[in-house]
């Protein structure tokens, strides 16, 4: 996932602003991390490029 799609990426739950955290990246891609939502404080897992928004197991910190 490159770091400048998180400027059209909102929280599904409350469309509030993501930040990433805990990101294992390479020269210009996030690999694996999080995101999490700044507002309800939901998280959302990045796997290999790929952030999932639709995973069950999203939690509140």
């Amino acid at each position: 996932m490159n770091k400048e799609i998180l400027d059209i990426l909102a929280c599904p739950e409350c469309k509030g602003d993501l930040k990433i955290e805990s990101a294992e990246k390479d020269t210009t891609e996030i690999i694996n991390g999080r995101l999490i939502c700044e507002t309800c404080g939901l998280f959302f897992t990045i796997q290999d490029g790929v952030p999932n928004f639709l995973d069950a197991d999203s939690k509140t910190p």
